[in-house]
């Protein structure tokens, strides 16, 4: 699958008359917008993703975002959550509250809320695993604090199948995961008719190593999955496509974000006629935009701002609805009060300082753009039906092929990436970043109690009829949404529900594929040389154990580690993502290692050091660490007794330079 080429993009069109390129803003097929006047009417909406440690931390910051002017909530919620793990399960015991809100039950989610008008503020819930609990504990929480579920808006994300390719906060196997997903859709389209049922997400997979024009593929080759799914369950797609959104990622390929964009609309629009749409309102896309997280650095932290303000001027130019921007901190660690506002007041000031508000599709007839957007166009239909060949995308989706391609794509482009500029990383006296901190072990204490206190209040019997009842009808394949709503108005926690639902859907494990590239740099050429002349004087392979720690399920860097040891000759024992840690325990101890190394983008780097540590003969093992680590932590770690400490912009190359000097310095 070829890629769109800068080059590419200035060459002139041979025919400028084509008819989407000569529609205006609001016309069908929307290319360049889908309302006639855009933001000159009705500007994109400030939504800012938030949640961290517990639902009233979270609430009184999302009070104070919505005082200083945000125009809608995005909840960001913590790892257990995702996966379906109440704070008491021994699997959760690292991860609560550290990358977003814990909520075990109704009564987190009705503190998560308290005091803000569900009735003129949209909410968008980022959750895709545990979908059906979330929801119900969100329309739970709403009816009994005295709002009708036909009044709420906003939108839940529920996208499965993204999961499976790079997020992994998946918990069944794909085909009864997408089953729930439109069970969702089918129960909302009655009971919460002004809410999009589903976002359908390409930014993790740029996020995870995929082009934007690969994502916008990936994207709709999952849409029409979706599409094809509702029309089975015999659902009228005009009805149901109104109700439907995307979200992309804004990165730092400026001219090509906003071609993007407007080919997005084009494409979605042609993909419902085919199926049969004549809906004028469900031929729009809507979309979200988040700037990009993996373009971050962590060493020069305040030329983020600069990066992020781009980004989000390309997702604006291409039209977007929606709009998160990123905190410059959050290469650290969760954003602070101070980044959180600076984020928001790019958006104010793009808003209202710039004009970019007052010019509808600024970039149309631009022989550039244009040319850009047409090539955009001609890649994704091409990879479409590369992708729809053979079994078809959920096929793909369950045997890892997507997931594997997009670390392909990762590997090649981890090749072509520009040096990150530190315009004052090595200055003394710049100023310090205060990143946020998590108290994992305060939140975990609170949840604990929280979820002991509503067991003991609530009427068992009923909670443990509603989950039969719900184990029941999940063998019948029904609808399954009245009946996660039944058992969470009766005080049955998240964990409980993804539970009963686990024991007729189990947890799906997927097979991992890594690459066995090399990537092709002078420095691990000569990486490989040295780590030749250490196997030629020591007779045997290096050998590591590499692994995920916790509930973190991004592993774009991880297995790019994984595949360059590999690739570079290493003996390289890989546990992935969601692996026990009792699983990660045996292993250290019943096989030798000369180096384990584990990675964490979540913040539990510190607990898993600890722990990992004391399973590891220091005097024959060495321990490194890599992801997402902030500068003040290198110090706890070096005191734990870890030996290299990496973040997520080290060379590759001297990662496993470090290895070879730890192992041959034992």
């Amino acid at each position: 699958m070829s890629s769109v080429r800068a080059k590419g993009i200035y060459k002139s069109l041979p025919n400028l008359a084509k008819s989407w390129q000569s529609s205006e803003a609001g016309q069908a097929p929307f290319v360049r917008g889908p309302y006639r006047t855009m933001y000159q009417q009705k500007p994109w909406t400030m939504r800012q993703y938030a949640g961290f440690s517990s639902a009233d931390a979270t609430n009184e910051f999302f009070k104070k975002q919505l005082e200083n002017g945000q125009t809608g909530l995005s909840v960001a919620f913590d790892l257990p959550t995702h996966l379906g793990l109440d704070s008491t399960d021994e699997r959760a015991q690292y991860d609560v509250g550290k990358t977003g809100v814990a909520i075990d039950s109704v009564e987190d989610m009705k503190r998560l809320f308290d005091g803000i008008d569900l009735s003129s503020v949209s909410v968008s819930m980022t959750m895709n695993g545990a979908i059906m609990p979330i929801l119900a504990c969100y329309i739970v929480a709403a009816e009994e604090a005295g709002y009708a579920s036909s009044s709420l808006r906003g939108t839940i994300q529920n996208d499965i199948l993204k999961e499976f390719a790079v997020r992994n906060t998946f918990i069944h196997a794909p085909k009864p995961s997408l089953e729930m997903s439109i069970d969702v859709v089918e129960f909302s389209q009655k009971k919460l008719p002004n809410f999009n049922t589903m976002s359908i997400s390409g930014y993790h997979f740029q996020e995870g190593g995929a082009t934007p024009e690969l994502e916008l593929a990936l994207t709709l080759a999952h849409a029409k999955v979706y599409l094809l799914a509702c029309q089975k369950r015999g659902l009228d797609l005009n009805t149901i496509a109104r109700r439907l959104s995307f979200f992309f990622a804004s990165g730092m390929a400026f001219f090509k974000e906003i071609a993007k964009l407007r080919a997005a609309r084009k494409l979605w629009h042609d993909l419902l006629v085919e199926l049969g749409v004549t809906d004028e309102q469900a031929l729009r896309m809507k979309m979200h935009c988040q700037t990009s997280g993996v373009s971050l650095n962590a060493e020069s932290p305040y030329d983020n701002l600069t990066r992020t303000t781009v980004e989000a001027m390309a997702a604006v130019m291409g039209g977007t609805q929606s709009l998160h921007t990123n905190s410059f901190d959050e290469a650290i660690a969760l954003p602070s009060d101070f980044a959180a506002s600076l984020a928001l007041g790019t958006q104010q000031i793009l808003q209202q300082e710039t004009g970019l508000i007052d010019v509808v599709d600024p970039w149309g007839g631009s022989y550039m753009m244009e040319t850009l957007t047409s090539e955009m166009i001609d890649y994704v239909n091409s990879t479409l039906i590369s992708l729809e060949s053979g079994e078809g995308v959920l096929a793909k989706v369950e045997q890892g092929d997507i997931a594997f391609f997009i670390h392909q794509q990762a590997m090649q482009q981890a090749q072509l990436s520009k040096p990150f500029v530190t315009s004052i990383s090595d200055q003394q006296d710049k100023p310090q970043v205060s990143p946020r901190v998590i108290h994992s072990e305060k939140a975990l204490e609170s949840q604990r109690l929280s979820i002991n206190k509503l067991k003991l209040v609530r009427n068992n019997r009923l909670v443990n009829q509603s989950l039969e009842k719900l184990k029941e009808k999940a063998l019948s394949g029904q609808n399954l949404m009245p009946y996660v709503v039944a058992a969470i108005k009766h005080r049955a926690t998240v964990g409980e529900v993804t539970e009963a639902l686990c024991q007729i859907h189990p947890r799906f494990f997927p097979q991992q594929k890594i690459s066995n590239e090399l990537l092709d740099s002078e420095d691990l050429k000569t990486v490989r040389s040295r780590y030749q002349q250490f196997m030629n004087k020591n007779g045997r392979a290096l050998k590591v154990l590499f692994t995920k720690v916790g509930l973190d399920g991004h592993d774009r860097g991880a297995k790019q580690v994984v595949a360059t040891l590999k690739a570079v000759g290493l003996d390289v024992t890989y546990l992935p993502v969601l692996t026990p840690f009792s699983e990660v325990q045996s292993m250290i101890q019943n096989h030798h290692f000369d180096v384990v190394g584990i990675s964490s983008l979540a913040g539990a780097h510190l607990d898993f050091s600890k722990a990992v540590f004391s399973c590891i003969d220091p005097v024959k093992t060495a321990l490194i660490v890599g992801g997402v680590i902030p500068d003040h932590d290198f110090e706890s770690l070096e005191k734990i007794g870890i030996e290299g400490i990496f973040t997520r912009h080290s060379e590759i190359g001297l990662v496993v330079n470090r290895i070879i000097e730890l192992v041959e310095a034992k």
